[in-house]
């Protein structure tokens, strides 16, 4: 018997709950119905056309569902509760589809059946695979290679639509840029990873006890920062069983990871710095010593990508708000 891999799992999986959820019930007289679930000015969009572009997407959440462990007898299930979802965010594509075509038609923009091959090029280039590879990934999402040809060139004509439309309202300053700059670096502040050799030791419930061990830490500590080797303090006090032959290591953790008392003590310090004995209620006491922090580059360094980066999410702002004032402006029904 021929084994089904997890894209034909998760296709036969999207077919019977789609089919399930068009029917309905079953019944003597059941009958698949066509119908409008949306008009775009004088254009509608019908319910196998928005089925057809929900494909891929729910494609992608039913091969999460079975690399996450998920049997394959319950997909239907998962795919049924996504469904409507899933349509309604590929409706809204659909919708904003719709009125960048119709702004395209009365500027007489359109893309040609070459700059969509030279999209196709481009994008396996920018993914450095071969166009053989990219084909596999897109039939892999669930598209046909028709439906991809066309994604390449809806992509193709907005953008030219928007370099048409918005280019005149976008002005990046460097004070963008270090704006970016600043949150981003927020944001790796958080999630970029460290390297903690940490001394865990445990306080004995007795009396004194505390205080002891809170003595321990602070001898320790100051011994480490007097030159002697810190992993060789780890092997004598750490009582972490786990981390004893890893020099007090984890291994690298993002930011956000670590608890918030040595999350605090982070800031400031440098590679190779170690930190005041830390407290963690009446449990342990540790100290630790920061050996390896990803390192953030300047601003100087990236000022190109972060132009690029806030130019990018200016876009995309610009772009929102006009897909707001087209759905004003264009006759627009919902029946979904």
């Amino acid at each position: 018997m021929m084994l089904m891999t997890p894209l034909r799992k998760a296709l036969v999986a999207i077919a019977v709950a789609s089919a399930t959820l068009l029917v309905g019930p079953r019944s003597a007289k059941a009958v698949v119905v066509e119908r409008i679930v949306a008009v775009v000015g004088e254009r509608p969009i019908l319910l196998s056309e928005l089925r057809h572009r929900a494909r891929p997407r729910l494609t992608l959440i039913a091969i999460q569902a079975l690399q996450q462990g998920m049997p394959q007898e319950n997909l239907p299930t998962q795919l049924a509760a996504a469904e409507p979802k899933a349509m309604k965010d590929t409706l809204d594509e659909m919708i904003d589809e719709r009125l960048m075509e119709q702004q395209a038609d009365k500027a007489h923009l359109s893309v040609s059946v070459e700059e969509i091959d030279r999209g196709i090029h481009g994008k396996a280039q920018s993914l450095n695979v071969t166009e053989k590879e990219l084909w596999s990934r897109a039939k892999t999402q669930g598209y046909t290679e028709q439906d991809y040809r066309d994604e390449v060139r809806r992509q193709l004509l907005e953008g030219k639509l928007l370099q048409l439309r918005l280019a005149n309202r976008i002005h990046i300053t460097e004070t963008d840029a270090r704006q970016t700059y600043d949150r981003v670096v927020k944001q790796l502040g958080d999630e970029s990873p460290v390297d903690l050799q940490v001394i865990y030791l445990r306080i004995p419930q007795s009396a004194g006890g505390i205080a002891a061990r809170e003595a321990l830490a602070q001898e320790i500590v100051m011994r480490g920062r007097g030159g002697e080797s810190w992993c060789e303090l780890v092997r004598q006090f750490n009582e972490d069983t786990e981390t004893q032959a890893t020099c007090g290591s984890r291994g690298p953790q993002p930011v956000r990871n670590i608890i918030p008392a040595a999350r605090k003590m982070l800031v400031g310090m440098k590679e190779g710095d170690i930190s005041d004995p830390i407290r963690i209620g009446d449990q342990v006491v540790i100290a630790f010593k920061l050996t390896k922090r990803e390192r953030i580059p300047k601003f100087e360094e990236v000022k190109e990508q972060m132009e690029d980066q806030a130019t990018e999410e200016a876009i995309l702002h610009q772009r929102a708000l006009w897909i707001q004032e087209l759905r004003r402006t264009v006759y627009l029904d919902i029946k979904l």
